[in-house]
């Protein structure tokens, strides 16, 4: 039995568009994209790297090196007497070719 490397483990096959959710658009990540060529986005929680990886090169028609995944839990917050949670969420960091630059402006 073969597996398809862009099924994900719940059995799922995501479209590019489906994977990416949005960039990450912060002071550190600016730095990080100006020094170290490294963009950061959210993704889907059920992407792993080669989806990630794929997706990137798909939607922006670059050349991918490495891509390292965060996975984050939701936080228990409180407003007066209702409690609730913060939403878990994914993130990857994609470290793209010397000769490669996405243009978020």
């Amino acid at each position: 039995m073969t597996q398809n490397k862009d099924i994900t483990k719940a059995g799922l096959k995501l479209d590019p568009h489906q994977v990416i959710l949005r960039p990450i658009v912060t002071e550190k990540g600016m730095h990080n994209s100006e020094r170290r060529n490294v963009y950061s986005f959210e993704v889907n929680p059920l992407a792993g790297k080669q989806a990630v990886k794929k997706a990137v090169e798909l939607l922006f028609d670059v050349k991918v090196v490495r891509v390292n995944i965060q996975n984050y839990k939701g936080k228990p917050k409180r407003t007066k007497n209702i409690i609730g949670k913060t939403h878990s969420w994914k993130k990857a960091l994609v470290k793209l070719d010397t000769e490669s630059r996405i243009n978020f402006f």
